[in-house]
């Protein structure tokens, strides 16, 4: 496919997802020790761990499977069972993420993006650019409950910079 017939809404959907799954890197590299990645605050039931864990299963699953082929299998259990994995794999799994979502969205036309999704979530058909937004902001949304539970557990008021700008200039 010629970069001209790309969809800019993928290309800009990539540079975002970049971006969030790169914030998450930084939000891990803020926590005092691997353990405390995986510890919580009462009212909360996900880990930071967690959360990394799911998202990159959703993505992956979604866009780098659906999407792109890629042939991964969701464990989506042992996104929210799993525990003590270590930083170091933690940070793997997001740029793996990354990547398979690059991978899938270089391919997409806008016409790609106005056809449905190829299945049904949670008993919902939408079309493939409306669900691959809609996952946008799910990443968005774990991205900064992490940021809270860190904070919440740590007293570190830090910012990891979630969301900066720069990386989406054109």
């Amino acid at each position: 496919m010629s970069p001209s017939t790309r969809s800019p809404l993928a290309t800009w959907i990539t540079q975002i997802v970049d971006r969030e799954l790169a914030g998450f890197e930084r939000e891990l590299a803020l926590f005092p020790d691997d353990a405390a990645v995986w510890q919580t605050v009462p009212g909360i039931t996900n880990s930071a761990g967690n959360l990394v864990l799911h998202i990159c299963g959703n993505l992956q699953h979604f866009i780098g499977h659906r999407i792109g082929g890629s042939g991964y299998l969701r464990d989506r259990e042992a996104e929210f069972s799993r525990r003590d994995v270590p930083r170091v794999a933690l940070v793997a799994e997001l740029q793996l993420t990354a990547a398979a979502v690059r991978s899938a969205l270089q391919q997409l036309t806008d016409e790609q993006l106005s056809q449905p999704f190829p299945e049904a979530v949670g008993g919902v058909t939408m079309n493939t650019g409306l669900f691959i937004t809609h996952l946008v902001s799910h990443l968005g949304f774990h991205l900064g409950q992490a940021g809270c539970l860190r904070r919440a557990l740590t007293g570190d008021n830090r910012s990891a910079s979630p969301l900066p700008l720069k990386p989406l200039a054109s």
